[in-house]
């Protein structure tokens, strides 16, 4: 089953932290997001294997829009 990892804020990715293949934890930091010149980590919420990354960095996100796909 999929788990897709959504950005909490609104931002700008800034720095995408894994690859597809890529083994996570809970807790991993996937995506760095940047929002009023702060960086806001993006953590998985649990383990698994990235599917799909569905951002590039310097792309503009809203609040719940997907950044990651995780097997």
């Amino acid at each position: 089953m999929a788990n897709v990892i959504k950005a909490h804020i609104t931002g700008t990715v800034w720095k995408i932290e894994v690859k597809p293949g890529d083994e996570v934890e809970e807790g991993t930091v996937v995506v760095i997001l940047e929002s009023m010149k702060m960086e806001m980590p993006v953590e998985a919420e649990e383990a698994g294997t990235v599917e799909e990354i569905l951002v590039t960095e310097g792309a503009a996100v809203t609040e719940g829009a997907p950044l990651v796909k995780l097997a």
